[in-house]
């Protein structure tokens, strides 16, 4: 069975077999990604799955609402656990993006809303026929990047939306030969 040239590792391939590019609409589900892709800045994916059950349990399942009452007492805490990304920026960013993320869920009814709107509601289909083909952004990703930093979210750079519009499947990245793009087309 032919995969995209990163699924390496036990861990890699359940996730691309089964999450990564596979449309997601649940607002919980989305906040988690737009967190876990910033903690990634500087840091291999492979690093933040391995993270990824840790953070959901200290970071109370992702639930923004939350998230978003977070106070120094529990950055500490959070700062101290060795399951995670220790990052005192990183950790700001998701409290500050949970509260920007409650404001937007206010005003479009979801997050889910929003972000699929920068798309038209339905994934991007493309035909990479090389990993090297891939790009690292877009401009889809460079115009959600500049609209989440105008409304005040941190660690939302035009690399990181693209990879986290590729994990929720905004965008199909998968190399054509890989037996998942043809599953998600």
């Amino acid at each position: 069975m032919k995969r995209c040239a990163w699924a390496k590792t036990p861990l890699d391939i359940d996730y691309h077999d089964s999450e990564w590019g596979v449309p997601v609409h649940d607002d919980i589900r989305l906040f988690e990604f737009l967190i876990l892709e910033g903690v990634q800045a500087g840091l291999s994916w492979h690093t933040i799955l391995q993270k990824r059950a840790r953070y959901r349990e200290v970071f109370d399942g992702f639930d923004p609402q939350k998230v978003a009452m977070y106070d120094e007492a529990k950055v500490a805490t959070l700062l101290a656990d060795a399951g995670i990304v220790r990052n005192r920026l990183k950790m700001a960013a998701a409290i500050r993006n949970a509260q920007q993320f409650l404001q937007i869920q206010d005003q479009y009814g979801s997050f889910d809303a929003y972000l699929w709107g920068f798309v038209d509601g339905r994934p991007l289909i493309n035909y990479w026929r090389a990993a090297v083909e891939i790009p690292a952004n877009s401009p889809v990703s460079d115009r959600l990047s500049k609209d989440l930093s105008r409304r005040g979210f941190k660690f939302v750079g035009t690399t990181i939306c693209y990879a986290m519009m590729q994990a929720t499947g905004m965008v199909n990245d998968h190399t054509v030969d890989c037996f998942r793009h043809s599953a998600l087309v």
